[in-house]
């Protein structure tokens, strides 16, 4: 029974060496018997070490990362082709814990016979669901109304005053699956949704109820605009500043997708300017957002560290989804989410895999 050597980075983890997550879903790899796996501790915090949470966003995995592994899991570290510098030996597999995967270069992993999958599924709902907490937050203006009532000017009630959601337009820039459950979840709201989704599927959308149109049309139209595209290279600031000067002023700007998507300067000053009345942000340009950041001195916006959809639920759910895909892997299968299918065709990896079949008996 050949043994499966594998490599988790550390972020995962707290100072002390636990999970900083509580039940992370990891307990069918921990308890197989054909399974050897280590956290990186390059990539984990450090007692009395705040430069770590400065960093955290921008760690990387090494090629010493790479040595005497057959597999690995990260979570946030990006894997650069000088990841691969001095070769990859063993390693078969990669697992992005999550659905995204910009941070990782995926052509390298290909051209070093390295499978990549990620988690595009687990993390659809509660993208969707936190998409939904911050259009509702902002249309009832929450942020106000808890500082007035925390000062004891019920006296300004007035001033509070929200808009309903309901019969107004959602503009969804990226009608994927996150896009698509936020149209679930707001369907009792009887919302108009429009959406800009160059690869969308016509009849899926119409299925939904879902006007597919030009990005200018929904910054244009849109009570409320919320993004769940993917970041690849050709949409950095696929939201400019002009796009943003479309939106109404009294709408709104929500992103829990990537924070490179949108020209974050030109966000500002729309918010700074009242040129729109608020946004909701999960995600930023530069992680973690610096304190001195121009957004955190905005009374408009409501901002939570690229976590919101990072619940209890699911980083368990993630993590048993992560190792049933990761058990594949071992036994010498192919799990159904891989990203570059090229590689499954090439005689180099196709060796590496064929080394774990024994463990399917």
């Amino acid at each position: 029974m050949p043994m499966f050597r594998l490599a988790i980075t550390g972020d995962f983890l707290n100072e002390h060496g636990q999970s900083a997550y509580g039940d992370i879903g990891f307990g069918a790899i921990e308890t197989c018997p054909y399974i050897d796996h280590h956290y990186i501790t390059d990539h984990a915090p450090r007692a009395n070490d705040p430069s770590y949470w400065d960093d955290l966003y921008s760690m990387e995995v090494k090629p010493a990362h790479l040595r005497g592994i057959d597999g690995l899991i990260v979570l946030r570290p990006y894997i650069r082709a000088s990841a691969f510098a001095e070769g990859v030996g063993d390693l078969m597999v990669i697992g992005r814990s999550g659905a995204g995967y910009d941070k990782i270069d995926v052509q390298a992993c290909t051209d070093n016979d390295v499978m990549l999958f990620n988690l595009p599924n687990t993390l659809n709902h509660s993208t969707a669901s936190t998409a939904l907490m911050f259009i509702l937050a902002l249309a009832k203006k929450l942020m106000a109304s808890d500082k007035l009532t925390r000062a004891g000017r019920w006296d300004l009630q007035p001033q509070v005053m929200g808009m309903e959601i309901e019969y107004k337009t959602l503009g969804i820039i990226g009608l994927g699956a996150s896009g698509r459950e936020l149209v679930r979840l707001v369907a009792p709201f009887g919302m108009r949704v429009i959406a800009y989704s160059p690869h969308a599927d016509p009849a899926q959308a119409a299925a939904l109820g879902v006007e597919l149109t030009t990005l200018e049309r929904v910054m244009r139209d849109s009570d409320v605009v919320s993004v769940h595209a993917s970041l690849t290279p050709d949409k950095y600031h696929m939201i400019s500043a002009a796009h943003l000067g479309m939106m109404k002023p009294s709408a709104y700007f929500v992103n829990v997708a990537r924070g490179a998507l949108v020209d974050q300067a030109a966000l500002v000053e729309a918010l700074r300017e009242r040129r729109i009345a608020g946004a909701g942000l999960d995600v930023f340009e530069v992680e973690p957002l610096p304190v001195s950041d121009p957004l955190v001195t905005l009374d408009n916006v409501l901002l939570t560290p690229h976590f919101a959809p990072a619940t209890a639920d699911i980083w368990k759910a993630g993590g048993e989804q992560m190792s049933q895909y990761i058990l594949q892997a071992a036994r010498g299968e192919v799990p159904q989410t891989v990203i570059n299918k090229a590689v499954l065709e090439r005689p180099a990896f196709k060796a590496k895999l064929a080394r774990f079949v024994e463990n399917q008996a």
